[in-house]
This record gives C-alpha cells, structure tokens and sequence, in this order.
C-alpha cells in the first residue's frame, strides 16, 4: 500500500552530553545536514527540521527552506514533531516519521520500512523498528532499551533491564532485541501523546513509548530490514563517525 508520509527532523541546540551537537562539523557540512540529505533520499512528500534555535534555523537554510521553528520549552521531539504537525495543518491519519537529529547514518531504508509499517497496519498508532542483542553487555546495559513483542509484531513492553529474562537459566542470554529510537506516528496519536501527562512506567523506565502503551496505543515493531549506523550521543560517538564518514 502506498500513501504519502512526512518526515520530521527535530534539532534542538542544546545537548548536555555534547553542547551544539546538530552543529558539529562532519566531513564539511553540520551533523543535521548529514541527517536531512539521508531522509530526502527517503521518498516522503515533506521532510523538515524542526529546531527551537534561530542560530540552527539560520544554518538549514543554507541547505533547505524546510525548516520550523518551534517552542523552545518542549520536553522532547515527539513535542516538536507534535507542533510541526499542528502548524502544517496535517490530517489524523497522516503518517510523520521522526528522524532524529543525531543520526547521521540512518539509513534511507529503515526510515521508509518505519513508515510502510506504519502504513500497513491501518489499527496501529506507533511503529518502529528493533535489531537483535548481540552480547552480554547490551543485554545488561541500561543504557540499551529492549523491546518484547507479541506474534503479529505488536510491543508489549520496553525496558532498560534486561528482558526477556531467562528465569531457568540467569547465565544464558534469551533471544531479544533492542530498540531502535525510530518512530512512525499518526498525527491523532501525535496529539494524544503529547496532550497526556507522563505514566508512572514512563518516569521510572524514563522511556516516552511507555506512555503511549499506557494510553492503550498499538505500537508495532519489526526488525530492521538493514544494518543502522551509530546516533551522536558522545565526543566518541562524534569521532566515530567522523572516520565512518571521511
């Protein structure tokens, strides 16, 4: 099935771990232009940024006039992604796709697969996409959120602990999955989303999706169809990625 989708980019200025990242120089050209030209390969019929510093809207306009200011008071890029829509004027049904401004190396692939799957399941509010753990250390990581999912690729829970737990056998790691921060949203569940208050799951997991499974939202997820490149988190994220990229 096909059906038109846009793609939003949110960029705020500010990162605690990396001051000014979306700015940050990559192979000549700032890390949110890297991200913009991935997503226009994507095929949508909107791809804008959307960014709450006049000094980062004065930058993409210098490759696209694609771009929205928004509220410099949003608690995170669903909000941002939620006030584009707004503005725009979308309809319900629309499918948005937020690509985050970190991501560099996010493949064209996987944010197209995001919104097919979203596109293809007329009951779902959410989709995104997962990959397989790999290693001890994801699996116990914290930091690594993991998702569980029923057999018609619908979530039934994220986590930063380590889940599935393997309850016979605690030494051996279970088949699971983690997370991947790629999201398809209606723009009804956009507005519902970030209309509703914080869920208790979602200020102690401090994961935003638990609150759209509190409000009984269908989230679906499916494997990445294609190996993702590292997001910019850290200054090794940066350097990392920088010799990916050279």
């Amino acid at each position: 099935m096909s059906q038109d989708f846009k793609i939003v980019i949110p960029a705020r200025l500010s990162s605690s771990r990396l001051p000014r990242k979306v700015l940050l120089d990559i192979a000549g050209k700032p890390l949110v232009q890297h991200v913009y030209e991935r997503c226009v390969e994507v095929g949508a019929s909107e791809v804008i940024v959307a960014t709450d510093s006049d000094e980062v809207a004065d930058v993409v306009r210098g490759f696209t006039s694609d771009v929205v200011l928004t509220d410099v008071n949003h608690a995170s890029g669903t909000d941002r992604v939620a006030e584009v829509a707004r503005l725009r004027g979308w309809s319900a049904e629309t499918p948005v796709v937020n690509v985050q401004g970190d991501a560099p190396m996010i493949p064209p692939e996987s944010v197209r697969q995001v919104a097919d799957l979203l596109i293809n399941n007329s009951q779902a509010s959410i989709a995104t996409l997962c990959v397989p753990i790999e290693s001890d250390d994801e699996y116990h990581d914290s930091n690594v959120v993991k998702v569980t999912f029923d057999q018609f690729g619908r979530a039934l829970y994220f986590s930063r602990a380590s889940i599935p737990a393997n309850a016979r056998e605690p030494e051996v790691i279970p088949t699971a999955w983690r997370h991947l921060g790629l999201y398809a949203y209606r723009v009804n569940a956009l507005e519902v989303l970030t209309n509703s208050p914080p869920c208790e799951l979602e200020l102690v997991e401090h994961l935003e999706q638990l609150r759209a499974m509190w409000l009984g939202m269908d989230i679906r997820i499916a494997p990445a169809a294609v190996p993702n490149g590292p997001d910019i988190d850290t200054a090794a994220d940066l350097e990392q990625v920088r010799r990916l990229l050279a």
